[in-house]
């Protein structure tokens, strides 16, 4: 398949009375969009706002973050089996809008309390420590913040906020049509060099059959039980990949980062001049047993040997004991010959003393760190706070006490902030030896 991405860089974003893109601006029409949004029954109000990188203001409240995209040639359109039908996507044209992003905020209380579905929200700032650590803070970002009916299941939570961004985000892309994009990058992977290694993408995906949402989806489809699935890259560049709404977690990739997988990115970067990308193995991890974690372990193992991969960088996302099934996919790999590269954040504690990693297995030789969750981020007061909570719950159990959003933050670990965990080697890190 080839697909040609087009992109349009976004500067700056103006509320105003029409949608147009003009020299790096986008206008957006606010009081038509909320109205948009509002025509679902289970969203009660609807508002927009803009926060620019630099600005001392605090997003609260988030659930995913979105970049806007539309198909302009080819089969489908973004974002497949949620925002229209079932059709095969990653070939043709589709529109960008880079540089930015939709940031969907929302006001909900789900019914799950505790445990890990328990449905969470995380925090952004756009200066200081937590723009630092944030793949997010440096985009210019339309913030929707919404609130929803009274007594939705979770379920229906999920599908009003993941509904009203993903349909914001195209809508904002549409505006590029019949325009001369800045540049145009082609994703192919036909053009290939026998003489160079064949290497395969293995995404481990956290997700939990008896939660209302497993975590992840594929064209709208949760990943359940499932076994490893072949994807290939420019499903994902598309939006056939999209997560659950009420979890906005550190930890957890939101939609855009699947849009701009950067493992991904890379590895197509590299195609035909250093390796060979034979495509994704969307793997999911997490099962209950140590039988399963086996099981889809060597499953994984052999679809890339199917693929004919003699090299694999193994990622996933998540957190707990799914990292047990991600090193038995990276020994299950290296017992069929196929050289593996673990792409991993890590632990260590509030001082980077304790074991990062949580499961070892000794076929794991090549390890890459993508840098901490465990270390302190202080945030100091902010100037103004947008979106749907003026008061935020640091810790996240039934009956934990309230904070003011408008002062200075303390956080143990890095899971509260959107993009505060660098699931796949975004961005840039450095270790210092003491």
């Amino acid at each position: 398949m080839r697909l040609d991405l087009a992109e349009f860089p976004v500067s700056r974003i103006v509320l105003g009375n029409k949608f147009q893109y003009q020299s790096g601006t986008l206008e957006v029409d606010a009081e038509t969009l909320a109205r948009d949004l509002l025509k679902d029954p289970r969203i009660r109000e609807a508002k927009v706002a803009v926060a620019y990188p630099g600005e001392k203001v605090r997003i609260t409240g988030i659930r995913d973050v979105v970049e806007p995209r539309v198909k302009t040639q080819g089969s489908g359109q973004v974002f497949p089996g949620v925002l229209g039908p079932v059709a095969p996507v990653g070939e043709g044209t589709t529109h960008r809008l880079s540089g930015m992003a939709v940031v969907a905020t929302a006001e909900f209380e789900g019914a799950v309390r505790a445990g890990t579905g328990v449905q969470r929200s995380a925090v952004l700032d756009m200066w200081g420590a937590g723009a630092e650590i944030s793949r997010y803070g440096s985009l210019v970002n339309l913030v929707l913040i919404l609130r929803l009916a009274g007594g939705l299941p979770d379920l229906e939570a999920h599908l009003a906020v993941q509904k009203a961004e993903l349909h914001a985000a195209r809508r904002l892309a549409e505006v590029t049509l019949g325009k001369e994009p800045q540049k145009v990058e082609t994703y192919d992977l036909a053009r290939k060099n026998r003489d160079l290694p064949t290497v395969v993408l293995i995404q481990g995906c956290l997700t939990e059959s008896h939660q209302f949402h497993s975590g992840v989806a594929y064209y709208g489809l949760s990943i359940r039980d499932s076994l490893a699935t072949f994807a290939h890259p420019n499903e994902l560049l598309d939006g056939a990949v999209t997560v659950n709404t009420t979890r906005g977690i550190g930890y957890f990739p939101n939609t855009w980062d699947w849009q701009n997988h950067a493992l991904a990115m890379e590895l197509y970067r590299r195609h035909g001049k250093e390796l060979n990308f034979a495509g994704v193995a969307l793997e999911r991890v997490r099962f209950e047993t140590y039988h399963g974690k086996e099981v889809t372990a060597h499953n994984a193992a052999h679809l890339a040997k199917t693929l004919g991969a003699d090299g694999a960088v193994v990622t996933w996302l998540g957190s707990g004991n799914a990292f047990v099934d991600v090193m038995l996919t990276l020994r299950a790999c290296e017992q069929r010959g196929i050289k593996t590269v673990l792409v991993t954040y890590e632990y260590g504690g509030k001082d980077g003393v304790d074991s990062p990693l949580l499961y070892y297995v000794p076929e794991a030789q090549a390890v890459v760190s993508t840098g901490s969750r465990d270390r302190w981020v202080e945030l100091p007061a902010p100037e103004k706070v947008i979106g749907p909570y003026e008061e935020i719950r640091v810790l996240n159990y039934p009956g934990a006490p309230l904070t003011p959003a408008s002062g200075p933050l303390t956080f143990d670990a890095r899971d509260m902030v959107i993009g505060g965990v660098d699931n796949w080697g975004r961005q840039s890190w450095t270790c210092r030896a003491y």
